[in-house]
This record gives C-alpha cells, structure tokens and sequence, in this order.
C-alpha cells in the first residue's frame, strides 16, 4: 500500500506523517514493521527498550489500515507508533518501573493515559527504560541507555529510554514522568522537545509513584507541534484519578508565526546561577529569536528558589518512603543503593522538618504564581550546563550540593506545579544539545506550546538528529 520510501523516515515528526497515513498514501502496517526493524538494528548498542511489544503493534497496525481505509480516521496519532516508560500499565505486560521487585508484575489494565493514546488511534511498540523507581540512577543490575548523542554522555534521568528512542528514530514520541526534571533533563541531553504539564492536567492512574504530589506525567516529542497532539490525546480529567484536573481544550495548536504582544520573563542573575557560558550564549540565543517574534522579553525577579531545590530531596524522600512501604525496608537487598538512600531519607524524616518544606513549597507556589500573573512565561535553562560524560558526572558528583544545583531550575517548578516547555535550543562546542525551558501558569500548557511552535518556526535546533 505504501507510495513511500521509508528507509529513511525514522525522524519525520507525527504532524508530517499524519497527513500521510490520513490519505493512505502510508501504511500503518509497513511503518510499525519498519520501526521493529530498526529498533532489531539499533537498539542493541542503545537499550532503550525494556521490552517490545512487537505482535501487538502488528495487530493494532493491522486494525488502524482497516479503520482508515473504512473513512473512520481518529485524529493525527492514528496509525503512529510510539512508546511508553516502563512505569505506565500495559494491560498483560510487564511493567517492572526499572525495578527488580517488581519485574513479574504484570497489570490487568491499562494506565488511563496508555489507554488515552490506543483510543487516539496511537500504535504502542514497546516499554521503554528508566533509572530504577523513576529516582536517579538505575538499578545496578539493569543495563542503562546511552545517549545516541555520544555514548559517555549523561542521558538524563530518570525516562532516559523515552529520551533515547525518540531521539534515535525509534519511536515517533513517547510518554515519560517528570519528578524533579526527568521529562526536561532527558530532553536537553538528546535534543528533544519535551512537556512537563502542570500538576493534574494528565491522569497519574495506572503511573508507578514516586512521589504523589511532585510526579507529573507528559510526553516527548521531536517539536512543539508533535508535543501538543501527543498532550491532547492524554490531557483531561479522569474519574481514576481524584487529583486530576478537567482538560482546557482537545484542539491541536495552530502553527504560530509570531509572538507579537506575549511577555516573557528573563531573570539574568538567577539563569547564570552556576550555568556554564555554552548554555547562557543559547540562552541569549533564544532571547534573540523571541525579540524577532514579537515577544516583549522583560527582566523579572524569580521567587527565591535554592531552598526549595533542598527541600525537594524531603518532599520526594518521604513521599517515595509511603509509596514503597510494601515492599521496603522488607525487601530492601533487593532495592539499589540511590533508591534506598532516598527511602532511608524519608523513612528518617521527622514530622516538624516534612511540615517545614511543605510551608516552604507553598510559600514558592504562592510567589512564582504572583511573578507569572505580570508576564505569560519565564524563559530559564533546563540545567546549568549541558549533558556531562560519565567521567565528568563522576567529578561533580563529589560536591555534596550537586544534586541540589542540577535540580535548580526543575525541581521548583515540580514543587509548585507550574507547566514547563523543554525546547532544544543550542549546541556544545562538542556537539552536545543544549536545552531550555518555559514555564507558564497553570493550566496554560497551550501559551507554552504556541510559543515553542513560534520558536521553533524560526529555527532548526530541533531538525537536527544524532548519527545512528
């Protein structure tokens, strides 16, 4: 059926096949047999994949070329195959969430937002890899996924297999969870657009916890555009899951040719805090590029920030120590020694010092809510500098404040619940991606993905792939 060469379609974005798969120019069928064979040629040096699914995507492929051939078209994801973290629910599936505890788990349903993407017609390859419990390194016994970038290079943590396969061409988008930068930071290593949504917007039933109030749910994707039909097949409320909210709207973003009359907020002094001088200059980079838009870029003071980067490790620990506490400290031989410090954290943490951050994150909501009412988005980095190698990520991991200056621009926005767009926007001397982000208020994921749409209209950062 197909009039296409696909040999070399592993990085078209969905909105360019959509219209293909649409008029039936493309088949599902040749496209999911094309992504299995170039996940069997890859992915052996990459292991971004947990495990494939790769009879149910043949039989799901199957049925969406009847349906399309029947005029029974579902939308732009109907037909695309994609991939989840292997901490989404698959009805009759593994889903281990990088664990060993839990490798023979299999669930007798779908997670809300798996079941979301099936219904929108999205074809489901696989499970992709995560550091162990979604925390930040994996479990000593797995194999982690290199970043396709450059194999010694930090892949971000913890939907580092969503990040790997999406950038390598082996998944047309994927979903990933975002505690404190796990969407964002995988984003910027590999060059990827990535969603952070604001806490609620996405269902989290069916979601392996890490920490209930911090763990956001949202898509990667290769732009802007691809990000927001991936978010709308997943966004809205879900009887499932109490603390969801009710969607805005289901209607994709049209493309924007400018940002005439948006304000952005640039706070200089707070970006340069311990930032390398490569990821400021693509800062000032994408200044440039919104000034050309339209955009008002105006200086602002964010809300002070570095407490709540040490508090998170509290918020997360105790809430990881509540969600585990089935299985740890009972079975705690069978838990790596990063997910067990941070249980220990919270298992240790008495009721005075939890009730402390808890003031303090509500303190930095209230502020950073107040500074987003002046403008329609902040524009900071990702991380202070761009993915590190394994050696260098070693070094810096002797300085006992590392975690809390890698998380300086991520975790706040976990704590306060404030959407986040991770946009590609530079590169290294050594050609590494380099990443930013814009943070809007809640319930505005659509400001910020027009905005990326705009920013991305004029430039090519996220037209560029890794050689695979």
């Amino acid at each position: 059926m197909s009039s296409v060469n696909l040999s070399d379609w592993h990085y078209l974005e969905i909105g360019e096949l959509a219209p293909l798969l649409k008029r039936r120019a493309l088949s599902p069928v040749d496209l999911v047999r094309s992504q299995l064979h170039r996940i069997d040629e890859v992915d052996g040096n990459l292991h971004a994949y947990a495990r494939l699914m790769a009879y149910e995507a043949l039989e799901a492929a199957s049925e969406a070329e009847t349906e399309i051939g029947r005029g029974r078209y579902r939308g732009p994801l109907h037909g695309i195959p994609v991939a989840v973290k292997d901490l989404f629910w698959t009805k009759g599936v593994v889903t281990a969430a990088g664990t060993t505890v839990y490798r023979d788990f299999v669930p007798q349903e779908d997670a809300t937002v798996v079941r979301r993407l099936r219904e929108a017609g999205a074809i489901v390859l696989g499970k992709l890899q995560l550091t162990e419990g979604a925390f930040a390194t994996p479990h000593p016994s797995s194999v982690p996924p290199l970043n396709p970038w450059g194999r010694n290079h930090w892949t971000g943590a913890s939907s580092s297999g969503s990040a790997v396969a999406t950038s390598a061409g082996l998944c047309f988008a994927s979903l990933g969870t975002d505690t404190g930068g796990s969407i964002r930071f995988p984003c910027a290593a590999t060059g990827l657009t990535g969603l952070k949504p604001s806490w609620g917007r996405v269902s989290r039933h069916g979601v392996f916890e890490l920490a209930a109030t911090l763990d956001h749910v949202g898509p990667l994707a290769r732009s802007a555009r691809d990000a927001g039909i991936m978010f709308d097949a997943i966004d809205g409320i879900d009887t499932l899951d109490p603390s969801s909210l009710p969607g805005v709207s289901s209607a994709p973003v049209p493309p924007r040719q400018g940002l005439k009359g948006v304000r952005v907020g640039v706070d200089r002094e707070w970006n340069a805090r311990a930032t390398d001088d490569e990821t400021l200059k693509a800062i000032d980079g994408v200044i440039a590029a919104l000034r050309e838009l339209g955009a008002d870029v105006v200086e602002v003071r964010t809300p002070e920030s570095w407490p709540i980067a040490g508090a998170w490790e509290v918020l997360c620990g105790v809430q990881t120590a509540v969600a585990h506490a089935e299985t740890y400290p009972e079975r705690a031989a069978e838990y790596g020694p990063a997910l067990s410090r941070l249980i220990d954290v919270g298992r240790a943490t008495d009721g005075m010092s939890y009730q402390r951050a808890i003031l303090e994150a509500i303190a930095f909501r209230g502020r950073m809510s107040m500074l987003l009412e002046s403008v329609d988005m902040l524009l900071a980095p990702v991380q202070p500098f761009a993915a590190p190698t394994h050696e260098q990520l070693g070094a810096l991991a002797q300085d006992p404040e590392l975690n809390q200056r890698l998380i300086q621009f991520t975790s706040p926005f976990n704590v306060s619940g404030h959407p986040a767009l991770s946009l590609p926007c530079g590169m290294t001397a050594g050609g590494m991606p380099i990443g930013c982000q814009l943070v809007g208020r809640r319930g505005y994921e659509r400001v910020l993905l027009g905005a990326g749409e705009a920013f991305q209209s004029m430039t090519r950062w996220h037209r560029m792939h890794p050689a695979v």
